[in-house]
Order: structure tokens, then C-alpha cells, then sequence
């Protein structure tokens, strides 16, 4: 009623101001359109001055006062408080003023326009969410969306932190929806924790315009999914694309020809078990064999996995199994592996070391790679062998050696056992196993190691040799010297001999034949010690009466002669001194002086050409002979007669042979 009858008063007013307004008269002027006032304004501040010229004893009276937020002083309209945009049910004021004279009375409105300035920030319901959401989620699905609220202004901006997380992002800055960016897995990642910014002016840092902002912190929890079958184990994780797999290399065993073993098979690498690939979960799972078993020899537990045989096998040879574990409430959840079982003879003994304990040493100084010793004296290496008496010579060929409970030295597979690391105790024990890799049997010993004073290690730059090794070295390379320049010496020597041979290899001789001379190279052998000594060394070599030609090739005849040579130019100097020997002049084709007891041998000519004849002189006709001298005075050369090409050749062959008889 109250609100009735206040409009119809300021209706009233309004229509009486238009009246006097049409009559033209007013008493009071206020300025046109709307006041702007800003919200947040101190008490007391001045909104509009009313003016009151036209008639100076007016008098002001408030007719209308909006939440007795104003009053008048003298002529101006002033505000009681600071006026709060977000308080207020309408931004826009009117007051009216009534202004009143001793005849007349006149109304006039003032609209008071208050100015929404940013003064709040923006606030999230919470300080903390926490969202679910499936690590089957597709990309760009939502999670869930969590928006701010500020009174002052829209829209707000939003900022995901971190800006760069790999499962999470916002639909758009201005929408606080969370979506999937990336494929989530259970096992990789079961938390994400996020922080949420928004602030009510874009760029707000940039500008000068004040700005508010408000975070809430979210975790994101992952919820696992089946989605994953049963792993046998052990396996080697792997990816494929984005799936994740976990492959088994399967599982292997050994049974005894015609003899069936009581009670779970024992298997390589384990017993056959598999668990649920999805992590946090524990389904159960049941296993069966699926192929393999002719014969029914095994049988396998449901639940446990483990298997038994039946009977015993009657073959030998490899037995595979296929066998499935399967989760029991979802069987399209499951996993195959092998089981291979060796079907072997039985073996009569296992590996036997030859003592049960030994006894090695190695020096202090020792350096990875060394050798454990045998003795204290001497560097002979330490070696261990393991016999199998299953085998006929006792060497089995699968044992493989094995070092427990040390970590400071190998064993190789011919049992010398090697220094990994250096030793910093003063002795160290260690267990040898011998394993059988067919059967698995083994054997064991137990290895002591001594650690004695060091010794010089030579070092590798030198190759291991002592000064003692060295100094042997050198004298056996000083015998191969002197031996090659021995055989250097007898090389040149018999090149020499031989360079003297061929020298007498003359052409084509002529004129008359000297019989002091011979016509052929006389030598000294010294082979030849008696004159009854017929069979000399050479005896075998040369025959009777021969020699070998000297050379690969046998010598052409003479065109001009007939007789063999190495045709060599008569005017050479060779030729001239080959006339200069068959005529005794030349001084260094003269005969030796023999030593008593020497023979002298003379090669000439036989009737056949191709031969050469050897007659061995006797000591009386050569000591008869005077000796010759160098100096002796070279007899005049005569000169050779010139044959006229057309005559008829003389064999001169025939003429010697004629001469000598």
C-alpha cells in the first residue's frame, strides 16, 4: 500500500511539474540526463548542484530519497555513504527534489547513475575438487568442469597449471572444462595432481586496470579397468603401439626314460604361474593344458598350475605342452605358454670334482685378468676338472663350472679360474659347482685363495720378457748373423769360381793347337788325394771321363768353325783373350803352383762336341813342368788368316783329332 501510494505521489509531482513547465515558469534548474557516480565513493561527497538563480528565496526539499542514500545541502544534492554497486537493486538512482516558493511549488527528478567498478575477485565454490575418471577414457572426453563466479565482471578467464601436463588440458580458456588429451594408463600414473587460476581481466598483469584471481587445487584420480590378461612369469615387459604386453619365454623340465616321478614336476625357470596384467588386481585365474599331451602322460592342477605325471614316458625326445591361464569370471581374458620336458636317459652320477677342497694363491699385486696359482712356487695356474662317470672317459661335454659366494674371481669354461677385481684381503674362500646343463646334476668344491707377497708383474708394453730372455735373444740373433754372412761368403766365392769357368768358354778358335797347354782350363781339386783314389767324391756325380756343361743351355755350334762356344764376337775383348790363352800368352790363365800330393785335371774336347773329357794328370809330369810366371813375356799373336766365305769350311775338329794323334 505503501509503494502505491508513493508512486502515485511522485506521479502527482511529475504531472505537476510538466504543467508548470508548460507554463514556462521554473524555479530550479537541475542538469540534464543521468549523474555518474562511481560505487566505493567516501560519505559526504557532492553528487549534483542544483541551481536555484531563477528564484533566490527558493526553498530545496527532498520529495524522494532512494534508500535514504542522499540528502540536500544548501543548493547540492549530496550522498550519505559510499554507494556499493553490488548492494544496490538497480545501477540507476532518481531522487526528486522539490522546490518551493510562497506561490508556487515545483518538482525535479535527478537520475543518479552509479558506476560498477572492479573491486572483487572471482571465487570457486571450493578449494579443492577431487575427480574420478577411467584410464579407458577416450581422448577429449570431460572430467568435469569447475567454474568460478565473480559479481564484478564476465567473463572470466582460466589457466591450467602445469600448462604441460601430459593427460589433462581445458577446453578453452574461458571454459573450465577438463577433457582427456592423452591416452591415461593404470600402471603408468593412479594420481594427477592440478591447480586451477582464474582471473577476471585477460592480461590482466599488462594492463593498468586493477584485476583479481583466485585458484582451487584437483586431483585426478585414475580408476584401474580390466583390461589386461593374466601374465605368465616371469616375462619381459614390451609395448606394442599403445598397448603394453608382457612376454614369457615359457618353461622347461626333465623326465627319466620309463620311470614316472612322484609329485610336481620341478620347471625352468619356475613352476608355471601367471598373474593378472591389470596392476592393484587380483583376479582369479584357472590353468589347463591345451595341447601336447598324447597319451595323457601329465596332468595339471586347475588351480595351482602345477603338473604331475600319470605314467612314465616310453620315448625319448622333447615333449611340448600348450597350456592356457585364464581368469575364472572373464574367460576372454587369458594367456598361452609352452612347457618342453626333456625325455632323457638316467643318469648314473653326477659331476665329481677330484678333491672336495683346494688350495690356490695369487699376488698382491695382482691385476684383473690374472690367473690364480697353484703352488707358491712357481707360476703354474691353478685348474680344476670335474669327472662324470657316465661317461666312459670321464669328460662330460655339457658341464658347465660355476663360482659362488665370491665376487672376486670367474671360472672358465676349461676350469682355470681368472681375477675379476683386485684383492684387498689377505685370503678369500669361494664354492666351485660343476653343472651338468643336460640333467642339472652338479658337483661341488671349495676353493681357498691365498694372497702372498707381490711379485714384478711385467708390464704389457714389454711382451713378459726377463733380462735373462732378452740377453738369449740377442745371441741367437747374433749366431743367425754370423751363420748368413758364412753362406754370403760361400755364395760369392762359388759365383766367382763359376764367373772364371764360363770366362774360358771361348768362339771359334783357329790356328795351330799349343799341346803344352792343353786346349782346355786346367784346375786344381783337392779331392782327389792318391792316385789309386778313383771313386773321389765326385765320382758319383760326374761319370767317368764327362762333366756337366756349364749353364741351363748347351752351347750352338760355330757357324763358321764347327765347334761349340758362346758365340761371342771375335773382335770382343773376351775373344782376344780366349787366342791369348790357346797361345799361352795370357798371364792370367796360367797354371798354379801345385801343393805335393794335389792332381791336376785338364777338360778338353772328345770326338762327340757335346761332351767335354776330363783326364787326370799324375804328380811326376806336373812337377817336370817349370813353373810359370806372370811376368813372363807375352809371346807375339799371329795373326788370323782371312777365309774366304765361298771356300769349302775345314772341320777343325777333325784336324785337332788328326794333330793330336
Amino acid at each position: 500500500m505503501d509503494d502505491r501510494q508513493s508512486a502515485a505521489s511522485v506521479f502527482s509531482l511529475f504531472i505537476l511539474a510538466l504543467v508548470q513547465h508548460g507554463l514556462g515558469q521554473r524555479v530550479c534548474i537541475v542538469p540534464p540526463g543521468p549523474v555518474l557516480v562511481s560505487e566505493n565513493n567516501t560519505a559526504d561527497v557532492e553528487v549534483v548542484q542544483i541551481d536555484t538563480s531563477p528564484s533566490p528565496d527558493l526553498v530545496l526539499d527532498l520529495l524522494v530519497n532512494p534508500d535514504d542514500l542522499f540528502y540536500l545541502q544548501g543548493n547540492a544534492l549530496m550522498a550519505k555513504r559510499g554507494l556499493d554497486f553490488e548492494a544496490l537493486s538497480s545501477p540507476t538512482l532518481t531522487v526528486w527534489v522539490q522546490c518551493k516558493t510562497d506561490n508556487y511549488t515545483l518538482s525535479e527528478s535527478v537520475e543518479v547513475l552509479v558506476e560498477n567498478i572492479n573491486d572483487n575477485p572471482p571465487n570457486f565454490a571450493q578449494t579443492h575438487y577431487n575427480l574420478d575418471v577411467n584410464e579407458l577414457s577416450t581422448v577429449n572426453s570431460s572430467v568435469g568442469l569447475i567454474e568460478a563466479t565473480d559479481v564484478d565482471s564476465e567473463p572470466l578467464f582460466y589457466r591450467l597449471e602445469p600448462a604441460t601436463d601430459k593427460y589433462f588440458r581445458l577446453e578453452n580458456m574461458t571454459s573450465p572444462k577438463i577433457v582427456v588429451k592423452s591416452v591415461i594408463d593404470y600402471d603408468t600414473v593412479q594420481k594427477v595432481s592440478l591447480v586451477l587460476h582464474v582471473q577476471d581481466t585477460f592480461n590482466g598483469s599488462a594492463s593498468n586496470k586493477p584485476f583479481f584471481t583466485s585458484v582451487a587445487t584437483i586431483t585426478v584420480n585414475i580408476r584401474d579397468v580390466d583390461n589386461r590378461p593374466p601374465w605368465f612369469q616371469p616375462c619381459v615387459r614390451t609395448t606394442l603401439g599403445l598397448s603394453k604386453l608382457c612376454v614369457s619365454s615359457g618353461y622347461k623340465g626333465r623326465v627319466n626314460l620309463t620311470e614316472k616321478e612322484e609329485g610336481p614336476l620341478v620347471l625352468e625357470p619356475g613352476p608355471v604361474f601367471a598373474k593378472d596384467g591389470d596392476r592393484n588386481r587380483s583376479e582369479q585365474i584357472s590353468y589347463r593344458i591345451l595341447k601336447g599331451n598324447e597319451g595323457n602322460l601329465f596332468q595339471m592342477d586347475e588351480d595351482t598350475g602345477n603338473i604331475t605325471m600319470t605314467k612314465a614316458a616310453d620315448v625319448l625326445g622333447p615333449i611340448t605342452l600348450t597350456v592356457i591361464a585364464s581368469q575364472v569370471l572373464n574367460r576372454d581374458q587369458f594367456a598361452v605358454a609352452q612347457v618342453v620336458f626333456e625325455v632323457m636317459k638316467k643318469s648314473r652320477s653326477p659331476p665329481r670334482f677330484e678333491r672336495e677342497r683346494f688350495e690356490g694363491f695369487i699376488y698382491s699385486n695382482s691385476v684383473p685378468e690374472s690367473l690364480v696359482l697353484r703352488d707358491r712356487g712357481s707360476n703354474r695356474p691353478f685348474r680344476v676338472r670335474a669327472r662324470d662317470e657316465d661317461f666312459g672317459t670321464g669328460i662330460n661335454p655339457d658341464v658347465k663350472y660355476e663360482v659362488q659366494y665370491s665376487s672376486y674371481v670367474n671360472v672358465t669354461t676349461d676350469g682355470f679360474v681368472i681375477l675379476k677385481r683386485v684383492v684387498k684381503t689377505e685370503s678369500f674362500a669361494l664354492q666351485l659347482r660343476a653343472v651338468d646343463s643336460s640333467t642339472g646334476e652338479f658337483g661341488t668344491a671349495a676353493l681357498s685363495v691365498q694372497v702372498i707377497p707381490a711379485v714384478a708383474i711385467p708390464s704389457p708394453t714389454s711382451g713378459g720378457y726377463r733380462p735373462g730372455d732378452m740377453a738369449l735373444l740377442g745371441l741367437v740373433m747374433a749366431a743367425l748373423l754370423l751363420l748368413c754372412l758364412i753362406v754370403i761368403g760361400f755364395l760369392l766365392s762359388r759365383l766367382l769360381t763359376g764367373k772364371e769357368l764360363q770366362f774360358c768358354q771361348c768362339p771359334c778358335f783357329s790356328g795351330p793347337r799349343s799341346h803344352s797347354h792343353r786346349d782346355s782350363l786346367q784346375f786344381t781339386n783337392d779331392g782327389f788325394q792318391t792316385e789309386a783314389d778313383s771313386k773321389g767324391r765326385w765320382a758319383g756325380v760326374f761319370p767317368r771321363g764327362k762333366v756337366l756343361p756349364l749353364g741351363r743351355r748347351s752351347p750352338k755350334p760355330c757357324s763358321t768353325c764347327g765347334t761349340f762356344s758362346n758365340h761371342i764376337s771375335r773382335t770382343s775383348p773376351m775373344s782376344r783373350r780366349c787366342r791369348e790363352h790357346r797361345n799361352g800368352s795370357d798371364p792370367g790363365l796360367t797354371r798354379p803352383k801345385r801343393k805335393e800330393g794335389q792332381k791336376s785335371v785338364w777338360f778338353k774336347e772328345s770326338e762327340d762336341s757335346s761332351e767335354i773329357e776330363v783326364e787326370i794328370i799324375p804328380d811326376t809330369s806336373i812337377l817336370d813342368e817349370p813353373e810359370e810366371t806372370p811376368e813372363a813375356e807375352e809371346p807375339k799373336q799371329e795373326e788370323e788368316p782371312v777365309r774366304d766365305p765361298k771356300a769349302p769350311q775345314r772341320d777343325d775338329s777333325e784336324t785337332e783329332k788328326k794333330s793330336e794323334e
